[in-house]
């Protein structure tokens, strides 16, 4: 039952994926130079990208908080979101592992994604951190065109990264990460002729970010702004043609603020938001391949040009590129920092994905240990994989073992 489940999704997801080129062909420029459908509505125009599950927030905290987590104070999930945050660190060593069901409202138990994490801080200015994200998509019955089968599959994807952090001042700090990224969707079949392989790429990030108190009369407060590029690499393909068309990963630009305000000793709330653009090229709607070679121009751009290519190239112009602006927003509020109740909200324009959904979430420490939950509420007809799902995270913080030990 779930691999028929799961092979009725792939089918689902690739008649979408027509549905929307279709969409795309049909658009035309209204009177304002603008794009839109006949009926008038806005052209849906996506960012593609190959490898989307480097972008999955994983960690159960920040899927709480809208998928805010770039300034938000450290733990061992900063890999995700910005390393440099690392040395900011209280304790020297952390570990985090994550468990995300995935699809899970259509009955899949084999689809998910694992998330492990830890690091050490070699001093108070500087820390390492090893990542490993797994990724299991279950398994699937592949068929030719005419529906003969042609055995079983267990597609799966993983993303191995390392990092470093120093403070270039007391409240300044810089990161560098380097991941290798592996994706074996159907290796070993042949489609159009053509054998389907593994796809590999290699990336890096570099984050930034500042943290220190800000002065307010009746209450300690403290600022954190973060900045980080993430997936800046090679591009990926899934054949050995020599004329093969590769597809670019996620490279991603976050911006990121975090506003602590400690009431008190017991009580204490964040206000946290992120800023999210991919730096990939926008698909174009017209005269795509001048050339004649079967591939659109914009797909041809190298990894950097696509950066400095994707703050303006948008067909719609100006205004296109603003919507293509990811917005995250959160709060979250603890007690004596062993209890922590989390709200956020996550927003996308309608013609860039529109993903937009309500998080809830809970976060409980004791001594070493930590327990994070996150529950995500649709708010559009849009589906979610991850609708109605419970996602959870389990820290060990051994930094406060070794303050028990001692005392």
């Amino acid at each position: 039952m779930k691999n028929s489940l799961l092979t009725a999704l792939v089918a689902l997801l690739v008649l979408a994926a027509i549905d929307v080129r279709a969409q795309i062909a049909t658009c035309l420029k209204n009177t304002n130079g603008e794009w839109v459908l006949p009926d008038g509505s806005p052209c849906p125009n996506s960012i593609i990208t190959a490898v989307p599950f480097l972008r999955i927030v994983s960690d159960a905290r920040s899927a709480a908080l809208g998928d805010a987590g770039i300034a938000i104070s450290p733990d061992a999930n900063a890999l995700h979101f910005n390393d440099s945050k690392l040395v900011f660190a209280e304790q020297d060593l952390g570990i985090s592992a994550t468990y995300t069901p995935w699809l899970r409202e259509l009955g899949l138990n084999d689809v998910y994604i694992a998330y492990l994490t830890g690091f050490y801080k070699i001093s108070d200015l500087q820390a390492v951190g090893l990542g490993l994200r797994y990724f299991s998509l279950g398994e699937i019955n592949f068929t030719d065109i005419n529906g003969e089968p042609l055995g079983n599959g267990r597609p799966n994807e993983f993303e191995l990264k390392g990092s470093y952090a120093r403070k270039l001042s007391d409240h300044f700090a810089a990161a560098i990460g380097a991941k290798f990224i592996y994706s074996n969707l159907a290796s070993g079949q042949t489609v159009n002729g053509q054998e389907i392989t593994v796809g590999t790429a290699g990336a890096a990030d570099v984050s930034f970010t500042y943290s220190g108190p800000l002065k307010m009369q009746n209450m300690e407060s403290n600022l954190t702004v973060g900045l980080a590029l993430s997936n800046i690499g090679s591009k990926i393909t899934y054949t050995n043609a020599a004329n093969n068309e590769r597809d670019f990963i996620p490279a991603n630009l976050g911006i990121g603020a975090a506003w602590e305000l400690n009431f008190d000793e017991f009580n204490s709330l964040t206000i946290v938001t992120d800023i999210n653009k991919f730096l990939v090229p926008t698909p174009c709607l017209e005269d795509c391949d001048p050339g004649q070679n079967g591939i659109p121009d914009w797909k041809e751009e190298s990894p950097i040009g696509g950066i400095f290519s994707s703050f303006g190239d948008a067909p719609g112009g100006f205004s296109e590129e603003l919507q293509e602006l990811m917005f995250s927003f959160g709060l979250e509020y603890w007690y004596d920092k062993q209890f922590a109740v989390r709200a956020g909200y996550y927003f996308e324009d309608q013609t860039k994905g529109a993903r937009r959904f309500f998080t809830v979430g809970l976060g409980l420490k004791y001594n070493i240990f930590g327990l994070n939950f996150s529950y995500l509420v649709p708010t559009t007809n849009q589906r979610n994989p991850l609708d109605n799902t419970l996602r959870f995270s389990l820290l060990f913080d051994f930094g406060a073992f070794e303050k028990d030990a001692g005392n």
